[in-house]
């Protein structure tokens, strides 16, 4: 799915500076995390996986926090042999937490605002299955991307949601469709290309 809509998100980085390449430093990034899981199967040797491609492979701001992602659901996960609600939650919390660790300086408008408030929608959850909290999961994260540019001044002035958090809407929407087995409809406007360029010196602003 990063790779399908890589030069979408492309096109939308215009945070911390428009150069174009959070799509395609998000899909390198996972697609290090797939060549590890192949011939994977137990949670244990995914997540091992998981921790090892994700480091091995993390490229960019973008994909560095991917990788911190990644690697706390690892850690949250490896030594389970199934995945319940309140566990699913309790990784979407860890997430969070190393995320905004790996930012010298967090920002508030950007892929860690929708983690953060995707983790607490988890949270407030409860008694319900997998299925229903995905689904309130993803639904949080889309607003809260939505939401994005009323948070992060450049991002308004572009007319774009945050590229980063698109990204991780993607992988959310992802795991919703394959635990849910429903087809998530993605709003348009995510991917709407910028408006208005921020000044870049002469450098492209597309990658």
């Amino acid at each position: 799915r990063l790779n399908e809509h890589r030069e979408s998100l492309n096109r939308l980085n215009v945070y911390p500076v428009p150069d174009g390449d959070t799509g395609t430093n998000m899909a390198l990034t996972m697609e290090s995390v797939v060549g590890a899981l192949d011939g994977k199967s137990s949670l244990a040797d995914v997540a091992q996986a998981m921790a090892h491609g994700s480091l091995m492979g993390a490229q960019g701001n973008s994909g560095i926090i991917l990788s911190q992602i990644l690697r706390a659901w690892a850690e949250a996960f490896r030594d389970l042999k199934d995945i319940s609600p309140a566990q699913f939650g309790d990784g979407l919390e860890r997430a969070s937490a190393a995320a905004y660790k790996a930012v010298g300086h967090p920002v508030e408008g950007t892929i860690l605002t929708v983690l953060r408030r995707a983790a607490e929608e988890a949270r407030a959850a409860s008694g319900e299955g997998l299925s229903a909290l995905l689904e309130r999961v993803y639904t949080r994260a889309e607003q809260a991307l939505l939401e994005t540019p009323e948070l992060l001044p450049v991002l308004k002035a572009a007319g774009v949601v945050d590229a980063g958090g698109a990204g991780l809407l993607l992988l959310l929407a992802c795991l919703r469709e394959h635990v849910t087995g429903t087809k998530v409809t993605l709003p348009p406007r995510i991917f709407r290309p910028a408006s208005q360029r921020v000044p870049t010196n002469g450098k492209g602003g597309h990658g």
